[in-house]
Order: C-alpha cells, then sequence, then structure tokens
C-alpha cells in the first residue's frame, strides 16, 4: 500500500508539473502580438432554411458523414430550421472575434455540377452553395471575407467572375473532383485569361478527397494545374496534395516539382494535422521549395476530436504542449498552437496576408 500511495504521489506531482509547464508553453505557441492571422479555408454548409438557397443531396445526407458535420458546426437540424442557415455564420464570426490570433477567416462558396447547357446539374451535386448566399452573410459580420465559387462550365461563368471581383471576392474555390472540372481542359482557358487580368487567386483542392460520398479524384491530379499555372493564375492548392496516388505516384510528390517550375503556385497547410495525414507537416518543412509559398487554413469545420488531436503529434510536440493545446478553448487558437508546435514558422501564417493585401481589423 505505501509503494501505490508513493506512486500515485508521485503521478500526482508530474501532473501537476506538466499543467503548470502547459501554462508556460501557451504563450510559445501562439507567439503573435495581437489578432494578425487570416484563415483562408473555412466551410459553410446548408439544407436551404432561412432560404439560403444551400442544399445537399439526398445521397450525402443518408451519408454518415452528414451527421459529423452538424455536430462540428456546432448546430443541428433543429437549429437549422428554427433560426436559418445563416446561424453557423454568427457561430463561425463569434469564434474567431474570441480567438487571441485569428483576425477574420475567408468562407468558401461550393458551386456544383454543370451540365452540357451550362447550367446547375442538381442531381449530380452532392453539396451547393451559392455565392450571393455566402457574400451577403459575410457582409454582416466584419471578420468574415467572402470567397466566390464559379464552375468554369457555366454558360455565365465569366459574368459570375466579374461580380465576384467587383463584390470584393477574396478568392475563388474549386474541388474539382466533385464539381466534375478539368482543370486542365483548353475549353476553360478563357475563364483562367480573366481571372490572371483581375488578379482573383483560384484555391482548389488537390490530391484524394473523403470528404464527400464519392468522387473522381484524378481531376485532382496537382499536375493538371499547370495549364492555369502557365496563364498566370495565382493558384492555392489546398492540403497541397498530402493525399492520394496519380499515374503510380504520390500527389505530394507530383506538386512538389511544380513550386520549382511556378512561382504563382502555393499550398494552404489546411488539414495537415488530421489523422490521415500524420507526418506530412513533416515532410512539408523538409522541403526547401516551400518556403514562402505556404499559406495558413483551417479546413473548419474538420477540426474536431477524433479527427484533430494533439494527443496524435507526440513524436514531434512536447507532452507540455499537448496539454496546453488541449486545454485552450478556441479551435482556431488551438489549430494554429499545434502547428506551431510542430515546427511551422510563425510567418507562414501571415503570408496569405501579404500576397492578397488584406487589410487587418483597426
Amino acid at each position: 500500500m505505501k509503494y501505490l500511495s508513493v506512486k500515485l504521489l508521485l503521478f500526482s506531482f508530474i501532473v501537476i508539473a506538466t499543467f503548470a509547464q502547459a501554462d508556460k508553453t501557451t504563450d510559445k505557441l501562439l507567439p503573435f502580438e495581437g489578432k494578425h492571422i487570416i484563415d483562408f479555408h473555412a466551410h459553410v454548409a446548408g439544407l436551404g432554411f432561412g432560404n439560403s438557397g444551400c442544399f445537399i443531396s439526398d445521397e450525402m445526407r443518408n451519408n454518415f458523414r452528414f451527421k459529423f458535420y452538424l455536430m462540428a458546426m456546432g448546430t443541428s437540424l433543429k437549429e437549422l430550421e428554427r433560426d436559418g442557415d445563416q446561424v453557423v455564420f454568427k457561430k463561425i464570426s463569434d469564434a474567431v472575434a474570441q480567438s487571441k490570433v485569428v483576425d477574420k477567416t475567408v468562407i468558401l462558396s461550393l458551386d456544383g455540377v454543370i451540365n452540357k447547357d451550362g447550367e446547375l446539374d442538381k442531381n449530380l451535386t452532392q453539396i451547393y452553395v451559392p455565392n450571393e448566399y455566402v457574400y451577403t452573410q459575410t457582409q454582416r459580420y466584419p471578420n468574415l471575407l467572402y470567397a466566390a465559387s464559379i464552375n468554369p462550365y457555366r454558360k455565365d461563368a465569366i459574368e459570375r467572375l466579374l461580380q465576384a471581383k467587383a463584390q470584393g471576392a477574396v478568392l475563388v474555390k474549386w474541388i474539382p473532383s466533385i464539381m466534375h472540372i478539368d482543370p486542365a481542359d483548353p475549353a476553360i482557358i478563357s475563364f483562367y485569361k480573366k481571372m490572371a487580368e483581375l488578379n482573383i487567386p483560384l484555391l482548389t483542392h488537390t490530391g484524394m478527397e473523403k470528404a464527400f460520398s464519392h468522387a473522381k479524384d484524378e481531376l485532382a491530379d496537382p499536375r493538371r494545374l499547370a495549364l492555369p499555372l502557365s496563364l498566370g493564375v495565382n493558384v492555392i492548392a489546398a492540403h497541397i496534395a498530402t493525399t492520394g496516388e496519380s499515374d503510380g505516384e504520390e500527389n505530394f510528390e507530383r506538386i512538389l516539382p511544380m513550386f520549382k517550375q511556378y512561382p504563382n503556385l502555393y499550398g494552404d497547410i489546411s488539414s495537415l494535422t488530421q489523422i490521415n495525414k500524420l507526418g506530412y507537416v513533416k515532410k512539408v518543412l523538409a522541403h526547401p521549395e516551400l518556403e514562402g509559398r505556404l499559406i495558413y487554413g483551417t479546413d473548419w469545420p474538420l477540426q474536431f476530436f477524433p479527427l484533430i488531436s494533439p494527443w496524435y503529434h507526440l513524436d514531434e510536440i512536447k507532452i507540455s504542449e499537448a496539454f496546453a493545446i488541449s486545454r485552450m478553448k478556441n479551435q482556431w487558437d488551438r489549430d494554429v498552437a499545434l502547428k506551431i508546435g510542430m515546427g511551422l514558422n510563425k510567418d507562414v501564417f501571415m503570408q496569405g496576408n501579404k500576397l492578397f493585401g488584406i487589410a487587418e481589423s483597426p
């Protein structure tokens, strides 16, 4: 009994010491004076409540992922029906306002599949989040920024692009594998040329897509981005192609040489701490060609346990850091702290602001 009591006492001292160290560690993991960071990758979705114009396909609603996404967004079917899809924007705005370091977040629209007549094909579209809805809602919150999504196969794609620019869209978002866009298709060269002329960046998913019920992953091969890059479009490869293979080669390995070839190619670091991407932060840090080419994003709402936890990364962070991160209440602060703890330079979190000239809040 005495031996057991001594062991418990020692264990208690270790726990107390670890928590004390965790408190001291917090400042090191959030080494920013004030709120200056912009998150360039946050999603919303909806079911059409409140006349949002959003929809989710029956296949996606019946998918096991649907309940997890509602939970991750901190809402429920009952709340959406009662208060409208718009309630999610307030939740994001409130959370960002409570962050110690993140100033604003970019909310991504999401266009759908386009048919041969150049119009939305609702039967093939899994998730639809219209531009006008995201634009209208982001105007209500100073800490939320608008990102358009335009499938270039729309018959009025360029008109929509001009409207997005006029409305102050920060970027255009694609998920080629679910929007059925081939980034290497010569038929959309005119769209790319207009993007380059308007200086609107393209944030496009690269690598295997696992967040939806099905996807055409061959369309997210990073090599297909050579066309817009060669035409002068600033392209942000979401997740830096850290999943899947194309032509028998890992997508991450396929994209790396492109950073040397195209100075207008960037990668965002959203999702790199998820459990299915263990070790990728270390891989990113091992490639000097990525220095100065990384942009901060969270991939909100995909920041929840068990998808992400600091305890998955004890080979890259200290136990005291894991304790400190776990005790942070704010999702954005936890995300920044974990990525800082894993070795990403604090300059990475400011790169997007410099590239796109986005003003900070006064």
